[in-house]
């Protein structure tokens, strides 16, 4: 489960959880318009290390994770004790960098493991299609119209992600094919 951290999620034990990097880089960019410095070099180490993981195709080797990981707590340590001395307490930024700390592990999962992305976007942006829908048309009469919506945009997003043209796929599943073998196809 890729999330921004917000406070309830680590209720749901049953999932394993990743934090994800674009809610980080908004929070980040607002510290850098505050002026601290540290987190330009934050913003610059979760870039690099995204770029790193996609030339490694999606997970870096152990030694490579446990180099990046020393950088980011050492960022972390010094942005902490940098902060400490600040009068008055940047709360909100501290806050921040405890969080990062105290999360490490979901911070930088995208770093070991191939699934993990960088950042939950695309499930955002797949999601943000239901509340557009429901904009336009007020709202879904019935509950069953509501789920077939989810299922096709699922399916499109799907048929996407694998660069499948979306045309020919729909077309396929509508004459009895399943996904499965629409996505196998070429």
């Amino acid at each position: 489960m890729i999330h921004d951290g917000f406070g309830t999620y680590p209720k749901y034990t049953k999932a394993t959880h990743a934090l994800c990097h674009a809610h980080h880089l908004r929070e980040l960019k607002g510290f850098i318009e505050q002026g601290h410095t540290w987190a330009s070099r934050m913003t610059t180490f979760l870039l690099a290390a995204k770029q790193a993981v996609e030339a490694h195709h999606g997970a870096l080797s152990e030694k490579e994770a446990k180099r990046w990981e020393q950088v980011y707590d050492r960022i972390l340590m010094k942005a902490q004790h940098r902060l400490e001395t600040m009068k008055p307490l940047p709360k909100k930024a501290l806050a921040f960098i405890r969080r990062l700390q105290k999360r490490k592990e979901e911070a930088l999962r995208f770093l070991r493991e191939v699934h993990v992305p960088f950042d939950n976007n695309q499930a955002e942006r797949d999601l943000r299609m239901v509340k557009v829908k429901e904009n336009i048309s007020g709202t879904f009469r019935e509950e069953t119209f509501a789920q077939s919506f989810c299922i096709t945009r699922s399916i499109v997003s799907t048929l996407t992600k694998h660069e499948k043209n979306v045309w020919d796929s729909l077309c396929l599943l509508l004459t009895g094919d399943t996904l499965d073998r629409v996505l196998s196809t070429t």
